[in-house]
């Protein structure tokens, strides 16, 4: 009788975990559209920071992200046993987030031309090349502006993970919540420390190092630096704006089934049919959330003008 009974616990454990494997991987995958711009921004986030004092702000920064975490997910287990039905608004509204954010982004390339960007950031550079400026002041404001953005980006990763598994129950809840959160801040924030010393790297073996192909590689990471920075900028915006449309798009049951009716119609085609089928939602999904993004910008923008 014991030994069957503790079968069946090995069965439920087994279940359990399967299912939290499942809806972990499900979460994983709607949250992904947030790690490149959460990546792009913390890594920027240090810009400016003196060499050796560069992993002692990130390791500040992943201290206060684990904390913004302790108080997001008990949060959200709180609404979703109390108020679920704000689960759905909490979503709407970090998609809505997602799209503005993301038009921002481009918005600001367009109406700010490079060269303006470019003197600008030599102008920082310049201020903090002076002896007089105060590093352990700009430190700390470095990790507070770095923090209070993390909040925001956890608050999105963790509604849109508690919509993802709103249907299950408490344990299960805990468990991919804890899961997705604690992985999330590891992910991030060791390649944040892996990408601000990808340069300082290419530059010891530039400098330090005698074979010419460990030059030639230090001076591969040094030109790599910069390019991958622009391209987790750009991935991290793109996906944005799916990830955002995505959850806007489901919010809306009309623009949901003209996506699904769409993808049908599009994979009947006789040439090409299964590939745009497969293809047409991810791109209605950045359609919508381009479109939502350029109408809160928008809005936004004449807000602050009457305000004025």
């Amino acid at each position: 009788m014991a030994g069957t009974s503790l079968l069946a616990l090995i069965d439920d454990i087994a279940t359990l975990l399967d299912d939290v494997s499942v809806m972990t991987k499900v979460a994983a995958k709607k949250t992904a559209g947030v790690l490149g711009d959460d990546l792009a921004l913390n890594a920027e986030q240090v810009t400016g920071v003196k060499a050796e004092r560069e992993l002692p702000v990130v390791w500040a920064v992943f201290k206060g992200s684990m904390l913004n975490k302790l108080i997001l997910v008990p949060a959200a287990l709180l609404i979703s046993a109390f108020i679920p039905w704000l689960i759905v608004p909490l979503l709407m509204l970090g998609g809505a987030f997602l799209c503005f954010e993301g038009f921002e982004k481009v918005a600001h390339k367009w109406l700010h031309p490079k060269d303006q960007q470019d003197a600008a950031r030599k102008a920082r550079l310049a201020a903090l090349a002076q002896s007089k400026t105060d590093m352990v002041a700009f430190e700390k404001g470095k990790v507070k502006g770095a923090i209070r953005t993390d909040f925001i980006l956890s608050a999105e990763i963790i509604t849109i993970t508690l919509g993802a598994v709103a249907e299950a129950d408490l344990t299960q809840q805990i468990i991919v919540l804890s899961i997705i959160a604690l992985t999330m801040t590891i992910g991030v924030y060791g390649l944040v420390a892996g990408i601000v010393k990808i340069d300082d790297a290419g530059l010891w073996l530039k400098q330090n190092r005698e074979a010419k192909w460990q030059q030639a590689l230090g001076g591969l990471l040094l030109a790599a630096a910069p390019k991958l920075m622009k391209f987790l900028s750009v991935a991290g915006t793109i996906a944005m704006f799916l990830v955002g449309g995505g959850i806007l798009a489901h919010g809306f049951a009309v623009l949901h089934h003209f996506i699904e009716h769409s993808a049908e119609w599009a994979a009947s085609l006789p040439t090409g049919g299964t590939v745009l089928g497969a293809l047409l939602p991810t791109l209605m999904n950045g359609a919508i959330g381009i479109a939502a993004g350029a109408l809160l910008v928008g809005g936004v923008t004449l807000l602050k003008k009457l305000k004025r």
